[in-house]
């Protein structure tokens, strides 16, 4: 049985907007057409007439699921050496609670309208939530390996996580630049085929770039008190990502994530490395770690790739693409909501390779269908609200 619904406005993303435009969707969610209010062929159907925009689910580019049992343990503000510092002593927990705090993380989720995740872990404990999740999932398992020593053992164990996950969709990748030594992004350069997505944590704070510029700032007093010697690391004189980027394989799609210090002249550095990137920004995590958001503007020029994630619960409130839409228009008002959505749902499809089911509405794909009330000219504002209707 196929239903019809429309509203004051349909979003397909992939096409301009339709004032009261149709969307035929069948009983499995799968869109079976899209229409102008005045096509014959939804001249004699029965329409469900909705208030309000409709668009497709939410694409979350990047989440942290397993850290979900965080929610409300972690101070605010401390900046990201703090953050990390809590997020380690605290994150033991059990097993019962870790779970059950996962799968009402993921019924939220998919309440809020999200219809696929792009999440990081760092163990399978995940893996039955995402089988029997309404949400779609790839998987990024992080690497962790900062000694030198280490490199290719914590590979090895990322694969094994990794066989956990849905094949498809799951792919391993380095945590982050402070996280890992040079040998052993050399090493993962040499351990992953060219269909491996990666998605990376890129200066989020403004010590990292401290530390990979001068070898100074916090980083250092942190690795200190974890008994990690960085007497082998060397001071480059430039910013993280242009110190750590040559290092990454070159045909891997690569998903920067934060990039809250990242300058316009780590972007026309990105820019020559000529590479298939996407920038990743998540607005209220960043206010909450480091109360600072990246110069969007910067990014929405030149009509770079940008998606959107959540983070974690131990760095939000809420795991809401919505919310983190309303955080980016309030600070960068001057942006069009057209173009947002699509950072919100098709970029982030497209980011995880899954653009052939989900983020607009086209014909054949099963993009979940999300009621937004209350917008006014499509002006996105804090009281508009959200509905799943699909």
């Amino acid at each position: 049985m196929i239903k019809y619904y429309s509203a004051d406005f349909i979003l397909p993303v992939n096409a301009p907007a339709m004032k009261q435009g149709v969307v035929a969707i069948d009983e499995s969610g799968v869109v079976q057409g899209v229409y102008h209010s005045h096509s014959p062929e939804v001249e004699k159907v029965k329409i469900k007439k909705l208030n309000g925009v409709l668009v497709p689910g939410f694409v979350n580019a990047h989440c942290h699921l397993e850290l979900s049992h965080l929610e409300g343990k972690i101070d605010k503000g401390n900046g990201l050496i703090s953050f990390l510092s809590e997020v380690m002593e605290k994150r033991e927990s059990k097993e019962s609670k870790i779970v059950e705090k996962m799968i009402e993380a993921d019924k939220k989720m998919f309440e809020n309208g999200i219809q696929v995740v792009g999440d990081h872990v760092n163990t399978a404990i995940s893996a039955p939530i995402k089988e029997n999740s309404k949400i779609k999932y790839h998987t990024f398992v992080e690497i962790i390996a900062l000694k030198t020593e280490d490199g290719q053992e914590k590979i090895d164990e990322a694969k094994d996580v990794e066989f956990n996950f849905d094949h498809a969709h799951s792919s391993i990748t380095p945590h982050a630049p402070y996280s890992c030594s040079k040998n052993t992004f050399k090493l993962f350069k040499r351990a992953v085929s060219d269909d491996n997505i990666i998605s990376i944590h890129n200066q989020e704070s403004e010590e990292e770039n401290k530390l990979f510029r001068y070898k100074n700032g916090e980083f250092i007093d942190f690795y200190d008190k974890l008994g990690i010697s960085m007497d082998d690391f060397k001071a480059q004189a430039r910013n993280s990502i242009q110190s750590y980027l040559p290092y990454l394989p070159i045909n891997n799609k690569l998903i920067l994530v934060h990039n809250t210090f990242t300058s316009l002249k780590d972007l026309d550095f990105v820019d020559r490395m000529n590479r298939d990137i996407i920038i990743c920004m998540c607005p209220k995590s960043n206010l909450f770690i480091e109360n600072k958001l990246p110069k969007i503007q910067n990014f929405a020029q030149d009509n770079r790739r940008i998606v959107i994630g959540t983070d974690s619960l131990a760095s939000n409130n809420t795991l809401d693409i919505l919310e983190e839409l309303k955080a980016i228009h309030k600070e960068f008002p001057e942006l069009d909501f057209k173009q947002t959505i699509k950072w919100a749902t098709l970029n982030g499809a497209e980011a995880l390779n899954l653009e052939k089911e989900f983020g607009s509405f086209e014909v054949g794909k099963k993009p979940g269908l999300v009621l937004l009330k209350g917008m006014k000219n499509l002006q996105l504002t804090p009281d508009v609200k959200l509905q799943r209707i699909v």
